[in-house]
């Protein structure tokens, strides 16, 4: 059985985006090559820190809890071939969550995929089309174009949602709020998780 580095898992509610307040399970995968200067979970950068868990194992775990949403993030998560995790967990009722920054090839059978590309590593256009969701992370007023150019690559469908970086939140929400009252095609993401001091 194949195995994956995993920094940790564990059942909590998802925090951002369109399923914000739903139960879910998440894994966090080790490894990532994107950088981002403001990552809030550095530690998961080098794969070789974390343990490799047989995919079954992780299929145990998440299906010790209620819910049969399973959301994979990092990291970056598509460093790593999926196709066997998605397979595994659809077999056991999940639905197939990815957050990933778009910038290594998809794999895996997706039920959401997030795509939030990042300035340090350009996403693939292959991930954008594929989307369900764009999430952009403001840091700087400079990523309001960012997101505009980004929401050009997404299909029509895709939802698009602007959020804060949580340690400049105080400074650009008033902007993010002027941007997506103006701007109605967007939406405001929150990292509800950390506001409610959950994982």
């Amino acid at each position: 059985m194949q195995q994956l580095p995993v920094m940790e898992h564990f059942y909590t509610i998802q925090g951002e985006g369109a399923h914000q307040g739903r139960a879910a399970y998440f894994i966090r995968l080790g490894g990532c090559d994107v950088g981002c200067v403001w990552c809030d979970v550095k530690d998961s950068w080098d794969a070789q820190k974390h343990p490799l868990i047989e995919i079954n194992k992780l299929v145990e775990a998440a299906s010790a809890s209620p819910a049969r949403m399973v959301v994979i993030t990092g990291g970056e998560p598509l460093m790593h071939p999926l196709d066997t995790l998605t397979e595994s967990f659809h077999k056991a009722g999940f639905t197939t969550h990815i957050e990933t920054s778009g910038a290594h090839p998809l794999s895996g059978s997706w039920d959401w995929i997030t795509y939030s590309p990042k300035k340090f590593k350009s996403g693939l256009p292959e991930v954008a089309q594929a989307a369900h969701e764009l999430k952009i992370v403001i840091y700087h007023l400079s990523d309001f174009v960012f997101a505009e150019q980004h929401a050009q690559q997404v299909g029509k469908d895709c939802q698009l949602y602007l959020q804060p970086e949580w340690s400049n939140r105080e400074r650009m929400m008033p902007a993010i709020v002027d941007y997506v009252k103006k701007h109605p095609q967007w939406r405001i993401s929150l990292q509800t998780h950390k506001y409610l001091d959950i994982p």
